[in-house]
């Protein structure tokens, strides 16, 4: 009797199309036969369970099978657009940064020839004011020379009226004379 239990609850797992009609007999058998162990019969609440889902899945299951196919031809084409749309943006990335990486690299290149042509003009402002200061000095060194001689002619010129003064008061008093203007008062 116990090999007939497991017969029936593999029939009725096997053959989901019947409902249950032989839930109540594995549960009879096992009251009638108490000396035997009985098997636990499956809960009542699986059995019908299984079957209705079973029973469902072959009605509908062209039509949940299209559906699902339909879901997952969806979720393959969104995947690819996101794919590219990932793609493309980092395509605009890289192209964005490429152009200001160029637009960097040519502003320094700018900065570097201004920077180099002032200070090839600082450099020449440098030499131009070096050349000046010399011109310059030069031109002070030169007044200095001017202004020597002057003061040189003038010491002789004075040096030659002072010798002039002296023969002359010698002369007036050899001749024992008064000169004709006094302090130039006359």
């Amino acid at each position: 009797m116990a090999e007939e239990e497991p017969k029936k609850v593999t029939e009725t797992v096997n053959n989901v199309s019947e409902p249950s009609p032989s839930l109540p007999a594995p549960a009879e058998k096992a009251v009638a036969a108490p000396q035997e162990k009985p098997v636990a019969p499956p809960p009542p609440a699986l059995v019908p369970i299984v079957a209705k889902e079973v029973e469902e899945e072959k009605k509908e299951g062209s039509i949940n099978r299209d559906a699902v196919l339909a879901r997952v031809e969806t979720e393959k084409r969104m995947s690819l657009i996101k794919a590219w749309e990932e793609a493309e943006k980092c395509k605009v990335e890289n192209k964005a940064e490429k152009k200001l990486s160029s637009i960097e690299s040519w502003e320094n290149n700018k900065k570097a020839a201004v920077e180099a042509e002032l200070k090839k003009i600082e450099e020449q402002l440098e030499k131009k004011k070096a050349e000046y200061v010399e011109l310059m000095k030069n031109k002070i060194a030169q007044i200095h020379k001017q202004a020597e001689e002057k003061r040189a002619m003038i010491e002789a010129r004075r040096g030659e009226e002072v010798l002039k003064a002296e023969e002359l008061a010698a002369k007036y008093r050899a001749s024992g004379t008064a000169p004709k203007k006094l302090f130039g008062f006359m």
